[in-house]
C-alpha cells in the first residue's frame, strides 16, 4: 500500500483549506498556516491520516465486510462511481435517500421492485401491458437505477462510510452515527472533524484532491480483497494439513486396541475355566 506523498498531496492541492471567516475551531490541530485569508492544511498531518484510515479500511476489505461511498457533490461523483465499482464496492452519487441506513429494509424493497420489474420484463408480463403503464414502470425502473442501482447489492448495512464533504453529506453522517456505522471522510477546514472517526483533513473540493485519497484508500482495500482470496484459496490445504495428523492419531488408536483385545481375551480365559474351590 502506497501512501502519498508529502510532494503529491501538495502537487494535488490537498493543502487548500477554505477562507479564514468560514473556519471551524475544531480543525485548529489540522491547520498550519493562514496565507492571503485562506487557511493551509498541515500535508504531514494528512499523509499520516490517509494512512491511518487506509489500513482501517484494508482490514474491512479483508474480513469481507461492505464499505459505503457516499459523495453527491459534482467534482467527487465521478471519480467514486469509478474508484468504488473498481472494487466492487456500493456508493451513492446522487441524492442521499433520507433514512438510506436508518430505514434500511424500506430501502432494500425499492432496490426489490427494481428486481421485480427487470423480471417482469423479461419473464413477458411487460408485453402485456398497455403502452401508457410500460411508460409509466419504465420511468420508475429509469429513477429506482439513478437513485438505487449502485446499492443493488448491497443486502445489510454497510460497516462503514467514506463521505467527501462531511457539511454535504451531513444527513449521511447523522444516521450512521445513531446506528455507531464508523465514518471515514475527507474533512476540510470548514467542518467538524469530531463528527467522524476517522478524519483525513484535505481540499474536499479538488477534484485532483479527492482523486488522490480515493485512489490511495480503494488501492488499500483493493490488497485486503486480494489477501482475503489467497487465504480463502489456502484454507483448504491448511485444513487438511491439520487433518493429516488427526487421522493418523485415530489410526494408531484403532490398532492399539485391536492390539489389546486379544491378550485381555487370553488373560480372561484361564480364570473362566479354573475349578471351583470345594
Amino acid at each position: 500500500m502506497a501512501t502519498p506523498t508529502f510532494d503529491q498531496l501538495l502537487e494535488a492541492g490537498c493543502h487548500f483549506g477554505h477562507l479564514k471567516r468560514k473556519w471551524n475551531p475544531a480543525m485548529a490541530p489540522y491547520i498550519f498556516m493562514e496565507r492571503n485569508g485562506i487557511h493551509i492544511i498541515d500535508l504531514y498531518k494528512t499523509a499520516a491520516k490517509v494512512e491511518e484510515a487506509a489500513n482501517a479500511l484494508k482490514n474491512i476489505a479483508k474480513s469481507g465486510k461492505k464499505v459505503l461511498f457516499v459523495a453527491t457533490k459534482k467534482q467527487a461523483k465521478q471519480v467514486v462511481a469509478e474508484k468504488a465499482a473498481a472494487i466492487n464496492m456500493p456508493y451513492v452519487i446522487e441524492r442521499w435517500p433520507g433514512g438510506m441506513l436508518t430505514n434500511f429494509p424500506t430501502i432494500r424493497k425499492a432496490v426489490k421492485k427494481m428486481a421485480a420489474i427487470d423480471k417482469m420484463s423479461k419473464d413477458g408480463t411487460f408485453d402485456n401491458l398497455s403502452k401508457r403503464e410500460k411508460l409509466q414502470i419504465s420511468r420508475q425502473r429509469a429513477k429506482l437505477e439513478k437513485n438505487l442501482g449502485s446499492i443493488a447489492d448491497l443486502n445489510r448495512l454497510p460497516s462503514a462510510l467514506f463521505v467527501v464533504d462531511v457539511m454535504k453529506e451531513h444527513i449521511a453522517v447523522a444516521e450512521a452515527t445513531r446506528l455507531g456505522i464508523p465514518v471515514f471522510a475527507m474533512v476540510d477546514t470548514n467542518s467538524n472533524p469530531d463528527l467522524v472517526d476517522f478524519v483525513i483533513p484535505c481540499n474536499d473540493d479538488a477534484s485532483k484532491s479527492i482523486e488522490l485519497i480515493l485512489d490511495t484508500v480503494c488501492s488499500a482495500m483493493a490488497e485486503g480483497l486480494e489477501e482475503r482470496k489467497v487465504e480463502k484459496a489456502d484454507a483448504p490445504a491448511e485444513a487438511e494439513a491439520d487433518a493429516a495428523p488427526r487421522r493418523e492419531r485415530r489410526r494408531v488408536s484403532r490398532k492399539a486396541a485391536e492390539a489389546e483385545a486379544p491378550a485381555a481375551e487370553a488373560a480372561e480365559a484361564p480364570a473362566a475355566e479354573a475349578p471351583a474351590a470345594e
